[in-house]
Parts: structure tokens; C-alpha cells; sequence
């Protein structure tokens, strides 16, 4: 199985300030919502809604704010929001995806393409670099829950498809039909995860310099403040000396 990669989702990156942590609640709120209305209130009955619980939780999301989002949704509220993805690409050729959650196709979709022409990017179409990630469940797990040998077992045993391991945890990697399979097989086994998520896993990178890495943050900085933009993945790689000193 594959060693570890550089490259990571941006929106987990250290310093997030309290407003920023209030925007991602409200997303993490809105998945809930949606997840909710789609399929059955209840997170044992609805693998999509369990997943977006489970994110939220480990982004240290109030109990409440959860508790409110399904409540919503259980009373017919909030507005029927359309899933879109963008792509596109940033500074340097960088692949990026855009997932976004909306009420109005056309606001953010001009939102979207300002946003990235105003950033040194490009919106493009439609599989335009859709074609250099593959979709997979991600199930992420505490370097202290065992050595790389006992995770990797445990992950081959529930049917993962990948691990990569490192002495900051583990990533395992699954189909994206599979994640929930997986993802409940190996907390019977290991307990709960840090976090289990579908993700963009890019098949191809990008390697930035300083420069270029300085100009691809200010690119997602802008797009994640888009209260429609719910997730933002590229496929940039970078070295330790340059994540070290942005």
C-alpha cells in the first residue's frame, strides 16, 4: 500500500480564527440539514446523515447546533439547497474542485468564477480536472490507536483499499460505496475515528514553490468564504521547507 503524501484538505489547517470556525459550523449545519431531509432523521438509518454528523463532530461542532440542524429538517425548514461542483484550475495549474451547496445556481456560480479569475485561477468545466482525482471514502485514525502492521491488518480485514501511515496517524482509504462498510468495521475493531468523509483523492500532483503556495491559499481563503462553498481540494504538493513557512 502507498506510503504517505504531502498533500492535504486545506480546511483542517491550523490557526483558524473564532469567525472562520463559526462559517464551518454553519456548513457542517447545512450538510446535516440536507443530509437529513433526503433520507430517514435518524443517523443509524441514514449512512449520509452519520457521516455528516461524524464530521462535524470531529470538528468539534456544538452538540446543539447538530441537534438544531436535524430538528430542522424534521420540520420541513430550511431551504432545498442544489449540489453543484466546480473545477477548475489556481495559481500555477493547480487542479481545484469546488463543492458547493446552494439555493441560487446562478449567484454562485458568478460568485464562483469571480473568485477565481480575481486569484490568479481559471474556471473551467465540468471534468476539466475532475479527471486527476478519484472519489474515495477517507477514515482517519490517531497514530496512538496501534503500530502501522495492526491498523493495516484491521483495514484489509473491513475491506479498505489503501493505508498510509505515518507518525501523525492513520488515513485509510476506501471505495466511495464502501465507506460506511469500512468505516463501522473498523470502529468495532479500533474504536471511533478522528474523521470519515468522502474526499477528492488526487491521482496527479502539482508541486508549488513558496510563491505559488502563498498564492494558492489566498485563492481557497477566498473561495471557503463563500457561505454556498462547502469544500474546496486541490492536488498541490509541497515541500516541508515551504508548508513550514506559510
Amino acid at each position: 500500500m502507498a506510503g504517505h503524501s504531502k498533500w492535504a484538505n486545506i480546511q483542517h489547517r491550523k490557526g483558524r480564527q473564532d469567525a472562520a470556525r463559526s462559517k464551518l459550523f454553519s456548513k457542517l449545519a447545512k450538510e446535516i440539514t440536507v443530509a437529513a431531509k433526503m433520507g430517514d432523521p435518524d443517523p443509524e438509518k441514514n449512512p449520509r446523515l452519520r457521516l455528516a454528523v461524524k464530521e462535524a463532530k470531529s470538528n468539534s461542532c456544538p452538540k446543539d447546533v447538530i441537534e438544531r440542524a436535524i430538528k430542522k429538517s424534521m420540520a420541513g425548514e430550511g431551504d432545498d439547497y442544489e449540489e453543484i461542483r466546480y473545477e477548475g484550475y489556481g495559481p500555477n495549474g493547480v487542479a481545484v474542485i469546488v463543492e458547493a451547496m446552494t439555493d441560487n445556481r446562478n449567484r454562485t456560480a458568478s460568485t464562483v468564477r469571480s473568485t477565481f479569475s480575481k486569484n490568479g485561477g481559471n474556471l473551467g468545466e465540468t471534468g476539466s480536472v475532475g479527471f486527476m482525482f478519484e472519489r474515495k471514502g477517507e477514515i482517519t485514525y490517531p497514530a496512538t490507536v496501534g503500530d502501522a502492521d495492526d491498523v493495516m491488518m484491521a483495514a484489509i480485514e473491513a475491506g479498505a483499499e489503501d493505508v498510509e501511515s505515518s507518525e501523525d496517524g492513520h488515513t485509510i482509504y476506501t471505495a466511495d460505496t464502501d465507506l460506511a462498510e469500512v468505516a463501522n468495521a473498523l470502529e468495532a475493531e479500533l474504536g471511533e475515528s478522528d474523521s470519515t468523509k468522502l474526499i477528492w483523492k488526487p491521482t496527479t500532483t502539482s508541486e508549488l514553490d513558496l510563491e505559488g503556495m502563498q498564492k494558492l491559499m489566498k485563492l481557497i481563503d477566498a473561495l471557503e468564504d463563500d457561505d454556498d462553498v462547502q469544500r474546496v481540494t486541490t492536488n498541490f504538493e509541497a515541500s516541508d521547507e515551504v508548508m513550514a513557512q506559510l
